[in-house]
């Protein structure tokens, strides 16, 4: 039986302290195999978001097995786990997340110049050009639009050819169109690739394009529906 590319095993996950204390993931279990993509669907305050910080390695839970790419990242220290992030997962934000001071080509190079790759700026630029910003290269996000930080982003997350890519809100930010360009560069990108994707979404149309739909609520899931397989769009 083919390994899980993400395995979590009785995850629990409290944030605040005292009477503000929240219990945010209560004893969740979860498998996606590799190249499968999900899409995560629930009201606000449901602990999808968080559910998905958890995947990444930014949230650390209380308790339970957090398995991603056959590593178990609730046995890793903090700088173990932060290189591990930076070679097998890419994230992409809501936000972007991008340094205004660094153009296009640096937002992608850096992270892989300190994660030691020697071809960084070369790699980046490769990236840049796949997702359609090979004219940008030495603009910066305010030159660009918002559309074009999320390609950006995406180019960033996919440079270390991470096993899984995590999307929280990919198009939160966007018009319908140019959302709708960055759902299929993901899904383009994830099928080149052979990456897994999980998508945190509220538009039930987007997480009804991925393998399988997950619903969330109250920090629990609720429906694990596989769904019908789609063409993949190119762009």
């Amino acid at each position: 039986m083919e390994r899980p590319q993400i395995l979590l095993s009785d995850v629990d996950l409290s944030l605040g302290s005292g009477a503000a204390r929240v219990h945010i993931l209560k004893g969740l279990g979860l498998s996606v195999a590799p190249g499968e993509s999900v899409g995560i669907v629930g009201p606000s305050g449901s602990g999808k978001s968080t559910l998905l910080m958890v995947m990444a390695g930014l949230e650390r839970a209380d308790r339970g097995g957090v398995e991603i790419a056959g590593e178990r990242l609730d046995r890793m220290d903090e700088d173990a786990l932060a290189r591990f992030r930076g070679r097998r997962i890419g994230i992409v934000f809501q936000s972007f997340h991008l340094m205004p001071t660094m153009t296009a080509l640096e937002n992608v190079a850096v992270p892989l110049e300190l994660a030691g790759r020697r071809d960084a700026f070369a790699r980046a630029e490769a990236e840049l050009a796949a997702v359609g910003l090979g004219h940008r290269l030495h603009h910066h996000p305010a030159e660009m639009s918002g559309g074009e930080q999320q390609r950006v982003a995406i180019a960033r997350a996919l440079a270390p050819e991470p096993a899984v890519l995590i999307a929280d809100e990919p198009t939160g930010n966007l018009d319908a169109e140019t959302g709708e360009e960055i759902v299929r560069l993901m899904f383009a990108a994830k099928a080149r690739r052979g990456a897994t994707l999980v998508i945190v979404t509220h538009d039930r149309a987007l997480a009804d394009r991925c393998d399988r739909r997950i619903a969330m609520r109250s920090g629990e899931i609720v429906e694990d529906v596989r769904l019908a397989p789609r063409a993949v769009a190119t762009v």
